[in-house]
């Protein structure tokens, strides 16, 4: 059971081999075991988690099930899920027990999905490591000592140490994608807009996308067909003809072109991580594609833009935190803006402060057109590249991260490095583009690498079809990290 995919777990489910309870029961007992290594999981209520899997056999037992029910899911701390407590890694938010489900949750529940408990993440979502977590950073399954990226860096953790068999995530600017490549899993951001945004808390709104974490294409693409969906309480949802994301993962990949960015071979990648990712490359050109080379000449202001972008939309969307409605409220005060002040000095972290302070700034009155028009000007420039370069090929590829993962502290007093980690991923998110990352092989220091496929607009099918290939012509998405057979 302890490697069964979804696709895997749905068909001895199915076929009454295995209860849901027992399913959910194993994979309960390994979170309150091996969870507290990695600090993998904020909120864990395993009497809810069992009467929903009883509830799941119910459905089974009566023919009603489909794909996902009765599999026990791991959900990011982000997403709001009726009666859980909902902290998004803030002290400001850590006795929040959310009133309704976000759409996401909704959809699981639906299917006869298990919440297995949520997951631990970076404050806000704000953060490439996992390390700016109100209740601590999560340590990655391969190492310990290393990060597990952010900020969706619990379930990423939570998928590789087999503590569930799926997680889902959030990416606003790489936050699925780079966990799943320092982690050795597989994690797709879809479409902007493909994914409901509603009960998902608010970090940028224009750039959060929510997505799924899993050990293969083909689960990736069983989670998404329950995730994907018109949402008319979201006025960012896109109302689509709903899509099998399984419906190509076995179609040959021959004469699809690759299309190779120099911008992301240039000397910013570790040589490791070029290694490996020369190699898979090769791998898709045995299945016979064909590579490509294309220029994002824009690319390397994706980091810049981002950092004006991101932080303005978060500053408005954090105003809300003020101590008043719910959240963390100062004990002591002795006025209304006293309140404010100190509620929200107390209950933000340092990483969020800092964002909110820069969103301020650039939206403020004298700076508005010098930082955050201009930034919006060159976002558009960025999108621009993607859609000139998609004229010459059918998805892009390159690293996920210029490195594999780097030690807990390591990068903790320098944010610009620590931004630096997103450097190959920001952009996509900048564009609106689906990406998606999945793993590729191994560093000098036998840490993960990330492969990254970046697709068009709605092209997640073609994404999941070369990466379902890839992986049937490898093994490196089977890789378990040692010592954890033990729940």
């Amino acid at each position: 059971m302890l490697n069964f995919t979804i696709k895997q777990l749905a068909v001895e489910l199915a076929a009454r081999r295995l209860s849901s309870v027992e399913v959910t029961g194993f994979f309960i007992k390994r979170i309150k075991g091996l969870g507290k290594v990695f600090n993998a999981f904020i909120s864990v209520d395993e009497e809810r988690s069992l009467s929903a899997a009883r509830a799941a056999d119910v459905l089974l037992r009566q023919g009603k099930g489909c794909t996902l029910t009765g599999i026990p899911f791991a959900h990011k701390d982000i997403f709001c899920a009726q009666g859980w407590r909902t902290t998004c890694g803030s002290k400001m938010l850590s006795n929040f027990v959310a009133p309704y489900d976000a759409h996401v949750i909704e959809r699981f529940n639906t299917a006869g999905a298990v919440i297995a408990g949520k997951t631990n993440m970076d404050e806000f979502a704000m953060g490439s490591s996992n390390e700016t977590s109100y209740f601590g950073p999560v340590r990655n399954p391969w190492n310990t000592a290393a990060v597990p990226g952010g900020s969706s860096g619990g379930s990423a953790a939570a998928v590789a140490a087999r503590l569930v068999p799926a997680a889902t995530g959030t990416d606003t600017g790489g936050s699925i994608r780079q966990p799943a490549a320092l982690t050795g899993v597989c994690g797709i951001k879809p479409t902007y807009g493909v994914v409901s945004r509603y009960g998902m808390i608010a970090f940028a709104s224009s750039l959060d996308q929510a997505g799924p974490f899993a050990r293969t294409a083909e689960d990736l693409a069983l989670m998404l067909n329950t995730m994907a969906g018109f949402d008319a309480r979201d006025s960012t949802s896109l109302e689509r003809k709903t899509e099998d994301y399984t419906r190509d993962l076995s179609k040959p990949v021959r004469g699809l072109r690759i299309g190779l960015p120099s911008e992301f071979f240039a000397d910013g990648v570790a040589s490791d991580v070029a290694r490996a990712v020369d190699a898979a490359i090769t791998e898709f050109r045995k299945l016979g594609c064909e590579t490509v080379e294309v220029r994002l000449p824009n690319m390397k202001l994706s980091v810049p833009v981002y950092y004006v972008l991101a932080p303005a939309e978060a500053s408005s969307n954090l105003s809300r935190y003020d101590g008043v409605r719910y959240g963390h409220r100062a004990p002591e005060y002795v006025d209304l803006v006293d309140m404010y002040k100190k509620s929200r000095a107390q209950g933000f972290g340092a990483e969020v402060k800092r964002r909110i302070l820069i969103g301020t700034y650039v939206l403020s009155h004298g700076y508005y057109d010098a930082y955050y028009i201009k930034a919006q000007k060159l976002r558009r420039l960025i999108a621009q590249d993607f859609t000139d370069a998609f004229t010459k090929c059918d998805v892009i590829m390159g690293p996920t991260s210029p490195s594999t993962a780097f030690n807990i502290g390591e990068k903790a007093g320098d944010p610009v490095q620590m931004y630096l980690s997103d450097i190959y991923t920001i952009a996509v998110n900048l564009a609106g583009l689906p990406g998606m990352s999945i793993p590729a092989g191994f560093g000098d220091t036998n840490l993960p690498v990330g492969l990254q496929l970046i697709g068009n607009y709605f092209d997640e099918a073609r994404m999941l079809n070369l990466a379902h290939q890839y992986q049937q012509a490898t093994d490196w998405h089977v890789r378990m990290p040692e010592g954890l057979e033990e729940p």
